[in-house]
């Protein structure tokens, strides 16, 4: 479904992505793990359009990817971006519904709001409150909720947990794989590598903008390497902060 391929990204003359490669297949959750500063969110916005590679190629579907956000989104690809980025000024859902405004199928895309909701009752509960004095928790729910209103295939989901109270991560993470159940693919960048690497079926670890291990997720948790640098003390179940 998504292949990236010798990806190359600078910020001025600091290179953030180092030659990176990956594949999704249709139906997988996989994820990226890496300390800050690793190019994961880098990765990601290259892939949506927000950043233009040096050199690499990513093709989706087998066909090039076009490098505008937009089309991108046409194309079957939504983005949760870490800090959710909802508009805060906007209702509840005035927010999901901008998350379908390239779609045309009006009577889908009430269809969709009424799923959106029936994962998201809170959202419901809101759906005419001010988006930005929803709680972290909720701005997150409202991220997600307006990338399944995009009815893309394949969703890139950046540090959903962040933040986030212990309940409310194991929350998100449920709400990943119930996504997974409605035919969705996701490329997931996640820090906290216990929780991701429970849900995820393929994992790759990126370290200083190239990719060092890869391999399934339940074998990279046993990895000695991988537990010592990067699960620690959440191999025991740890969640997000409050």
């Amino acid at each position: 479904m998504l292949e990236v391929k010798d990806l190359h990204v600078a910020y001025g003359g600091i290179r953030a992505l180092k030659g990176v490669s990956l594949s999704v297949q249709k139906g997988e959750i996989v994820t990226i793990i890496g300390a800050n500063g690793a190019g994961k969110s880098t990765l990601l916005n290259t892939i949506s359009g927000f950043l233009k590679p040096l050199r690499g190629s990513v093709q989706y579907n087998g066909k090039p990817l076009p490098r505008r956000p937009d089309l991108i989104v046409r194309d079957g690809i939504c983005h949760v971006p870490e800090g959710r980025l909802i508009f805060a000024n906007l209702s509840v859902e005035d927010n999901l519904l901008l998350g379908a405004y390239l779609r045309k199928d009006r009577k889908a895309v009430q269809e969709d709001l009424e799923r959106v909701y029936g994962i998201f009752p809170r959202l419901k509960e809101r759906q005419q409150q001010r988006a930005g004095t929803l709680s972290g928790g909720e701005q997150q729910m409202l991220a997600m909720g307006r990338a399944l209103m995009t009815n893309g295939e394949l969703i890139l989901m950046d540090e959903p947990s962040l933040g986030l109270a212990p309940l409310l991560v194991q929350t998100v993470f449920q709400i990943i794989e119930q996504f997974r159940s409605l035919g969705k693919t996701i490329l997931l960048v996640e820090q906290n590598a216990y929780k991701a690497l429970q849900v995820a079926d393929r994992a790759y670890i990126l370290e200083q903008g190239r990719i060092v291990k890869q391999g399934p997720a339940h074998e990279l948790a046993h990895d000695p390497s991988v537990r010592e640098a990067y699960l620690g003390s959440k191999s025991k179940g740890g969640g997000g902060v409050a």
